[in-house]
């Protein structure tokens, strides 16, 4: 009986890493792309965080700035009410620059005035808010980092014509994040009262 031995192919070495090859390279690019974006969505929710917090926190501050009044009780030095007295002449002034230019304090246009102050405080790196001196509260929200808060200011003496004006400027950015966008704020607020001598 004869019989035939049927001769089937095989694969060589090559062939497989040719289609191993091939493979890869059809699932790796959209497995990158699908990387790349989940990336790009992460800095993308990081930046409007960011945005969101402190467009949130310049509105609240550039009112309550727009708002201030002069203190004209400096000659009561010693109470807690008084605020912003840098003057001996007994009136104080609109704003006082505190915590090295990190920070400002005014008396509020409210009845009863209160003393607030907003400022940058350097060992968590956050904006916060003190109102009569009473602990501070934070402004910023704890997943975001203070890396530069800065004011400076014009017109604040009685001396000048000049309306009293500061301009404040505010970078920050997210903390856990490695390639955490910053974002980089400035403006100009003028006081709404008009400074006049009394």
């Amino acid at each position: 009986m004869n019989s035939e031995i049927k001769k089937q192919r095989a694969y060589t070495l090559i062939e497989v890493l040719i289609s191993i090859a091939i493979f890869f390279t059809v699932v790796a690019g959209p497995t990158g792309l699908f990387i790349f974006s989940l990336k790009n969505q992460n800095r993308i929710l990081g930046t409007r965080e960011i945005v969101d917090n402190s467009s949130h926190v310049f509105e609240y501050m550039s009112r309550a700035l727009r708002m201030a009044r002069k203190e004209l009780d400096c000659d009561t030095r010693d109470e807690p009410e008084t605020c912003a007295c840098l003057k001996d002449d007994g009136y104080g002034f609109n704003y006082e620059i505190t915590h090295n230019e990190k920070g400002i304090k005014f008396k509020t246009s409210q009845q009863p005035s209160v003393c607030q102050e907003f400022f940058w405080d350097t060992t968590d790196n956050r904006l916060k808010e003190s109102k009569n001196g009473s602990e501070p509260i934070a402004l910023t929200s704890d997943d975001l980092e203070v890396v530069l808060f800065k004011f400076k200011e014009s017109g604040f003496t009685q001396d000048d014509n000049d309306q009293p004006r500061i301009v404040f400027f505010l970078e920050i950015t997210k903390k856990s994040e490695v390639l955490s966008p910053k974002i980089k704020i400035q403006t100009v607020i003028s006081q709404r009262n008009l400074d006049v001598r009394y």
